[in-house]
C-alpha cells in the first residue's frame, strides 16, 4: 500500500499526540536520491540549537516527538550526502508536522509538509494506541516487541500477555486458567485447522516469529468471531511487506545444555534413515517393516540446533509481493522419573524415563498485496508449514522400572520400554481478503475465502516393552499381544472457510470524533476430518523360545529367520477408523455509536453448529452406536462498552454469552497411548458447555509506550468439560460433563513504562514491563442420574465436592527488563522472566462407586508444580547491514514436575505428595547473525 508505513508514523504520533495535547511532533520519511528513492535508514534528523535528535529505521522513518509548540528548524544529514537545513517548522499541541524528503549527494529542498493519520501494526506503540481506541478488551504483541524479547514462535508470544500461562505438560495455552477447548484460533479473522487429534487449536509452536507481524487476543467475545470460546480468540496477523523493498539473510547456532551432553550419543529413530531436508518419505509401509526395518534407535549426526532464514519482497507500483522462509533444526533431552499411583497405591514407575527430542521445521510463507485504487485492495496469504518432530523414549535401562502387569508375577524381573515415534505435520493454509470502501467513505466491505489442509500422521511409531533379570535371558512381555509393535495413524483434515462484513457509517465526524454505524455480517466454516490408526504386533509362538541379546539389539530378534520359521507371529487389529464433520454457520449485527468520551457497542449472533461423528474404533461395545450427531442452535449477544475519563485513559465493561463446543477426539471413543502407557479416550456422551462472561478494565496510557492497566474479570461455566480417569482397572483418561457449574474470577494488572528516555545517543534507555494475574476458581463434581432418577456415577472423592478448576494458576507472573542504546548501531539487551503457581493437571476420580467408599478408595487429581523461566535476549547492530544476536533461554533450567497426593494402604497418616513426574528441559544457548541487503 502506498506510504503505508510513513502513515503509519503519522498516525502513531497523532494518537500519541491526542493522549499529550500539550506537545507536538515532527515526523516523516527520508529518501535516497542515489538510490531511486528508496528509504534511506539511520539518516541523523536534528532540531538545530537544540541536542534534541534521532535517526531514521529501516524504512527511512522518524520521529521526534513531545516538543513544545513553536517555530524549529530540522536539519537532516547523512555521511557522504548534502546536508539540508528546513527552516521555519511550526509545531502545534496536539498535532503532527509531517516532512517527507530526498537526501543525495546534491541539495534538496522541501517539497511539501502534510499531516494525515494511519496505524502501523507491528509496533509496540502502535498496537498500544490500538488497544486504547478499539472496542473490545484486546491484548496484541507486534513483531518488534517480539524480537526484543527474543520470542521465537507464536506459543511463546502469547504467554507475554497478561493472564496466559502454557502447561508443560499438555503443551496447552490457558488464558485466564481456561486451556485448548476454551479458545478459539484464527490467521487473518479466519480460522485454522488444528495439527494433532489430542487439541482443538493449532499448536502455535509452529508459527516462527518471522511470519507474524502481531498476535492479539481478545478476551472479551465480540458477535463477528465464532462463539465457540470461553477465554477468547487468538489472532495471528500474518507478515506483510515492510517498506519498499526488503532482503535479509539469517542463520543462528545453539546448543540446548542437556542435548549438548549427550553430543556423540544423541538417539533417533530407524525412521530418520527416511528423512530429507526435514521431510519424511516412507519408504516401506508400516506393515512391512516389522522385518525390513530395523527397531534400534540410531544415532543423530552433529546434534546442534540451527536455523537458516530467507526474507524478500519488493514493491512494484501498487503490487507488493513478499517471500519467507526458514529451516530450523533443534534438539531436545530430559531425563527424570514417572510414577502411576491407583487407589492410592503404586503401580508404574521409572526412575530413569528418558527422552531424546529431534524436531526439523520448514515454513514459507507467501504474500500478495494489490492496490486497485484508493478505496479498493485485495491481498492473498499462503503458509505452507512442515514439521517432523522425532522421539526416542526410554525407560527401565536402569534395572528399576515397574510396570504392574508385567511385574506381578512375583518372578523378580524388572520392565524396560522404548517408544519410538515420527510425527509429521503439514500444513497449508490459503487465504483471500478483500477490503472496499464506497459512497465517500461511509461504508465498508470486508470479504475472505480460506481453504485449508493439514495432514498430521505417525507413520510407524515403535513399542518395546521387555522383562529384564540381570541373571535371565531378557524377555518379552508376556500380557499382551502389542507390547512389541509398529503402529501408524493418520489424520486428513479439509476445511473451507469465509466472511462477509459490511460496516455503514451513520456519522463519522472526525472533528467531533462522533462515531455511528451498523455492521453486520456472516461467517461459514466447514472441516472434515479422516483419521485412520492401525497396530501391528509381535509375540513368540512358544513364550521364551527366542531371546533378545541385548535391549540395545532387538534388530537381531526381529530377523526374517524368525518371521518365516514362525518363531515369531504377526497379529494386527482391525483399523481404528472415524470420520468427522463440523459445519458451523453464523450470522451477525451490531450497533456502535460513540464519541471521543464514550462509546457503546451492542451485538448479536446467530451461529449453528453441527458435528457429525461416525467412526469403528476397537475396545468400544458392539451393541452401541457408531455415530454422534450433535447440533447447537443458539444466539450470543454481547455488550462492550468503553468511557474514558480522560484523554490517555479508558474504563471498559464486557458481557457476553459464549459456547464451548466437544471435540472430534473428545467424542470418537479411539484410544490413544501414551509413552508412558497412559490411555486417552473419547466420550460419545460429553456435551457442550455454555458461558456467561463479564469483564470490568481500567487503564491509562501515560505516554505513547507506556501502559498501565487493572482487569476483573468473571466467568461462569455450565457443565464443564474436563479430563479425568474413567472408572475400570485399566489406566484410562477421558472427557466428562463432570460438574453443573464451574466459576472463574480474577485480577489482572499490568504495566509497561520507560524507566530511563536518554535523548541523546551516548545514553541508555531502559524500558520495564510486568503483568500479574490473580485467579480464584472452583467447580462442582457431581453425582450423575438417569431418566429414571437411578444413580449411575459419581465424580466426588476424598471428601471433595469441589475443585478447582484444570490448568488454572492462582498466580501467574510475566517481567521484562529492556536496555538500549540510541547510537547509529545500537545495543540492546532484554531479560524476560515468567511464573505460574501450582495447577491442575488431570482431576482425580473416586475408584469406586459404592458411595461409602468413595472417601477411601479414590485416585487424587494431579498437580503440575509452578515453576520459574528466565531467559536472555542480546542484539548488536554492526553496521548497515550485519547484526548479531545472542539468546539464551530457559537460562534457570527448573524442575518441572507432576505430583499426586497419596494416601498410606494402612496406618493413620495423611496424604502425602508423590512425584509421577520430573524432568528438567535443559538451557538453550544460541548466536545468530543476519545480513540485510
Amino acid at each position: 500500500m502506498k506510504r503505508f508505513l510513513l502513515l503509519s508514523l503519522i498516525f502513531i504520533a497523532t494518537a500519541v499526540q491526542a493522549q499529550d495535547t500539550t506537545t507536538g511532533a515532527i515526523g516523516g520519511k527520508l529518501s535516497d536520491k542515489e538510490m531511486n528513492g528508496e528509504p534511506l535508514p539511520f539518516a541523523n534528523v536534528l532540531l538545530k540549537n537544540s541536542s534534541k535528535g534521532t535517526t531514521s529505521d529501516y524504512d527511512g522513518i522518524y520521529l521526534l516527538d513531545k516538543l513544545e509548540p513553536g517555530t524549529y528548524t530540522v536539519v537532516f544529514s547523512f555521511v557522504g550526502y548534502e546536508t539540508l537545513e528546513v527552516p521555519d517548522i511550526v509545531v502545534e499541541a496536539g498535532k503532527v508536522t509531517e516532512i517527507n524528503t530526498d537526501l543525495g549527494s546534491s541539495a534538496a529542498a522541501l517539497d511539501e509538509v502534510v499531516i494525515t493519520t494511519v496505524s502501523r501494526r507491528d509496533s509496540e506503540v502502535a498496537l498500544l494506541i490500538e488497544q486504547k481506541n478499539s472496542v473490545d478488551i484486546k491484548e496484541s504483541i507486534g513483531a518488534q516487541e517480539l524480537a526484543k524479547l527474543g520470542v521465537s514462535d507464536a506459543a511463546t508470544a502469547t504467554t507475554k500477555i497478561s493472564g496466559v500461562t502454557s502447561s508443560e505438560a499438555s503443551g496447552d495455552i490457558f488464558v485466564r486458567g481456561l486451556g485448548d477447548r476454551y479458545l478459539y484460533t484464527t490467521m487473518n479473522g479466519l480460522p485454522i485447522p488444528s495439527d494433532d487429534v489430542e487439541r482443538k487449536n493449532i499448536d502455535l509452536g509452529l508459527f516462527p516469529t518471522r511470519v507474524i507481524q502481531n498476535i492479539s487476543i481478545s478476551k472479551n467475545y465480540s458477535p463477528e468471531n465464532s462463539a465457540d470460546q470461553a477465554s477468547g480468540n487468538i489472532d495471528i496477523t500474518s507478515r506483510e511487506l515492510r517498506g519498499n523493498s526488503e532482503l535479509d539473510l539469517g542463520v543462528r547456532f545453539g546448543t540446548n545444555t542437556n542435548a549438548a551432553g549427550e553430543f556423540s550419543n544423541f538417539k533417533v529413530s530407524p525412521n530418520q534413515e527416511d528423512v530429507y531436508f526435514g521431510f519424511y518419505d516412507q519408504a516401506i509401509p508400516t506393515e512391512y517393516s516389522l522385518n525390513n526395518q530395523g527397531w534400534d534407535p540410531g544415532k543423530a549426526v552433529l546434534p546442534v540446533n540451527r536455523r537458516y532464514a530467507l526474507t524478500a519482497g519488493k514493491e512494484f507500483g501498487d503490487f507488493r509481493v513478499l517471500f519467507t522462509a526458514s529451516n530450523s533444526v533443534k534438539f531436545e533431552f530430559n531425563q527424570g522419573t514417572f510414577a502411576n499411583y491407583r487407589n492410592n497405591d503404586f503401580e508404574d514407575g521409572f526412575t530413569d524415563a528418558t527422552n531424546y527430542k529431534k524436531t526439523d521445521n520448514n515454513t514459507a510463507l507467501l504474500d500478495l498485496g494489490y492496490e486497485i485504487n484508493d478505496r479498493n485492495r485485495i491481498k492473498a496469504t499462503s503458509l505452507f508449514i512442515n514439521k517432523i518432530s522425532d522421539e526416542v523414549f526410554e525407560a527401565g535401562r536402569n534395572g528399576e522400572g515397574v510396570v504392574f502387569e508385567e511385574s506381578d508375577r512375583g518372578d523378580g524381573f524388572n520392565q524396560f520400554i522404548r517408544d519410538q515415534n515420527t510425527k509429521q505435520t503439514r500444513l497449508w493454509v490459503n487465504q483471500l481478503h478483500g477490503f472496499h470502501e464506497m459512497w465517500d467513505n461511509k461504508n465498508e466491505i470486508e470479504w475472505a475465502l480460506g481453504y485449508n489442509t493439514v495432514n498430521a500422521d505417525e507413520p510407524n511409531r515403535i513399542r518395546n516393552e521387555v522383562n529384564l533379570n540381570p541373571s535371565e535371558p531378557i524377555l518379552l512381555g508376556e500380557t499382551g499381544d502389542y507390547q512389541q509393535r509398529k503402529s501408524n495413524q493418520q489424520i486428513d483434515d479439509q476445511e473451507l472457510n469465509g466472511l462477509i462484513q459490511n460496516k455503514y457509517y451513520f456519522i463519522n465526524d472526525e472533528e467531533t470524533e462522533k462515531k455511528a454505524f451498523l455492521e453486520i455480517g456472516g461467517n461459514y466454516r466447514y472441516k472434515e476430518r479422516d483419521f485412520y490408526s492401525r497396530f501391528y504386533g509381535v509375540v513368540e509362538r512358544n513364550f521364551n523360545t527366542v531371546n533378545p541379546t541385548s535391549i540395545d539389539n532387538f534388530d537381531g530378534f526381529f530377523t526374517t529367520e524368525n518371521f518365516n520359521n514362525r518363531s515369531l507371529q504377526v497379529k494386527n487389529l482391525d483399523p481404528d477408523l472415524y470420520n468427522a464433520t463440523l459445519e458451523s454457520l453464523g450470522g451477525f449485527a451490531f450497533f456502535n455509536y460513540g464519541n471521543a468520551k464514550w462509546n457503546l457497542n451492542i451485538g448479536a449472533r446467530y451461529q449453528n453448529d453441527d458435528i457429525d461423528v461416525i467412526f469403528d474404533v476397537n475396545n468400544y461395545p458392539q451393541n452401541l452406536p457408531n455415530f454422534v450427531f450433535k447440533s447447537y442452535d443458539n444466539i450470543y449477544p454481547s455488550v462492550n462498552f468503553r468511557y474514558s475519563p480522560t484523554e490517555n485513559s479508558n474504563i471498559r465493561l464486557a458481557a457476553s454469552r459464549t459456547i464451548t463446543l466437544p471435540e472430534f477426539k473428545e467424542i470418537a471413543p479411539f484410544e490413544y497411548v501414551s509413552q508412558t502407557g497412559l490411555v486417552t479416550r473419547g466420550n460419545p456422551d460429553l456435551e457442550a458447555s455454555t458461558n456467561t462472561n463479564f469483564d470490568l478494565k481500567y487503564e491509562i496510557f501515560p505516554s505513547s509506550g507506556e501502559l498501565i492497566s487493572l482487569t476483573g474479570f468473571y466467568k461462569k461455566i455450565n457443565d464443564p468439560i474436563n479430563k479425568a480417569r474413567e472408572r475400570g482397572s485399566a489406566p484410562v483418561f477421558s472427557y466428562f460433563n463432570a460438574g453443573d457449574e464451574a466459576n472463574i474470577y480474577g485480577l489482572e494488572l499490568e504495566a509497561r513504562m520507560d524507566v530511563i528516555d536518554n535523548e541523546n545517543e551516548a545514553g541508555l534507555d531502559l524500558a520495564v514491563s510486568g503483568n500479574v494475574t490473580r485467579m480464584w476458581h472452583s467447580q462442582d463434581l457431581k453425582d450423575v442420574f438417569d431418566e429414571n432418577g437411578d444413580f449411575v456415577r459419581t465424580f466426588r472423592y476424598n471428601g471433595k465436592e469441589e475443585i478447582g478448576l484444570q490448568g488454572a494458576s492462582d498466580w501467574i507472573f510475566n517481567a521484562s527488563l529492556n536496555v538500549s542504546t540510541e547510537t547509529e548501531n545500537p545495543f540492546t539487551a532484554t531479560l524476560v522472566g515468567a511464573y505460574a503457581s501450582d495447577k491442575i493437571y488431570a482431576l482425580g476420580n473416586p475408584e469406586t462407586q459404592v458411595l461409602e467408599q468413595i472417601d477411601i478408595q479414590y485416585n487424587d487429581e494431579i498437580i503440575e508444580k509452578g515453576f520459574i523461566t528466565l531467559d536472555l535476549i542480546m542484539s548488536k547492530e554492526l553496521n548497515d547491514h550485519w547484526s548479531l544476536e545472542f539468546r539464551g533461554q530457559n537460562l534457570l533450567n527448573p524442575e518441572i514436575e507432576r505430583v499426586q497426593a497419596v494416601r498410606p494402604i494402612s496406618g493413620t497418616a495423611g496424604e502425602s505428595n508423590q512425584t509421577v513426574r520430573s524432568y528438567d528441559r535443559g538451557a538453550v544457548l544460541s548466536l545468530g547473525v543476519n545480513y540485510s541487503f
